[in-house]
């Protein structure tokens, strides 16, 4: 055990070095995802005729949660992974004694360290100018949050690794990120909070995974009204129904790989 440990740990530390070798580059991932921060400002306006439910400082703490979630959860494993087998690159993984998926996790972990400075800088910063949404939550939120944060990337990483195993059948496995990404904008929670959704919206947008990337972690930390058991087990049936797809998928692409030659 502690050899693996130490492995782990070695693993993790190279792509840590890796990662900080582009903190330039970090400052300018984290500010490319400040879409929350500038939509905030919008619903804050929009709240200012008390038509949602939810006041501007709800708002304002939705949308500051909902930047630090999407900052911990961002992913990009299918483009990497494209390339890798576009290139051939993938043969040399391959020869090597561990899942080449190792590889990316371990990048995607070391760069989510090196990220989370410039992150709660920000947020800092957002606190100082407006104090009136400080708020704090109990240490059962944080608790359910932290979970929920780590089973959201987890399932965010798994969808786009699955969908960037279609790489072994085309060339553009990232197209189907990008129609992905069309609805994880509008329904994930990115855009508005789903409890300003129409009833009947949000009763069928809860029977799909992308509620639970966003929505769901973010509202156990700003106190909004939720289904505890219920996020929790979707989280975890939506990582093992892709979990199946992503191991049949890349044992039916690995021998198409392999006869291609690459």
């Amino acid at each position: 055990m502690k050899k693996i440990i130490k492995k782990i740990l070695t693993f993790l530390s190279v792509y840590y070095a890796y990662m900080l070798e582009y903190r330039a580059e970090l400052i300018l991932w984290v500010l490319a995802g400040a879409l929350p921060i500038i939509l905030m400002g919008v619903w804050i306006q929009a709240a200012q005729g008390g038509q949602f439910g939810l006041t501007p400082v709800d708002f304002a703490r939705y949308f500051i949660t909902v930047f630090f979630v999407r900052q911990l959860t961002v992913v990009w494993v299918i483009w990497d992974f494209e390339k890798e087998v576009i290139e051939g690159k993938l043969s040399f993984r391959l020869l090597q004694p561990i899942d080449p998926v190792w590889h990316h996790v371990a990048g995607h972990l070391s760069e989510r360290v090196a990220r989370i400075p410039f992150i709660l800088l920000l947020i800092f910063l957002f606190f100082i100018l407006y104090p009136q949404a400080i708020w704090w939550p109990n240490l059962g939120q944080f608790l359910l949050f932290g979970l929920a944060v780590i089973l959201a990337f987890v399932l965010r990483f798994i969808i786009q690794y699955t969908f960037g195993l279609f790489a072994f059948w085309t060339e553009r496995a990232s197209a189907l990120e990008t129609f992905w990404l069309l609805f994880y904008l509008f329904l994930s929670g990115l855009i508005a909070p789903l409890e300003v959704f129409p009833e009947t919206v949000r009763t069928i947008v809860m029977f799909t995974p992308f509620p639970y990337l966003i929505n769901f972690p973010v509202s156990l930390l700003v106190g909004l009204p939720v289904d505890v058991a219920r996020g929790f087990l979707s989280l975890v049936g939506w990582i093992l129904l892709f979990l199946g797809a992503n191991r049949l998928l890349w044992r039916a692409g690995l021998k198409r790989y392999s006869g291609m030659g690459a």
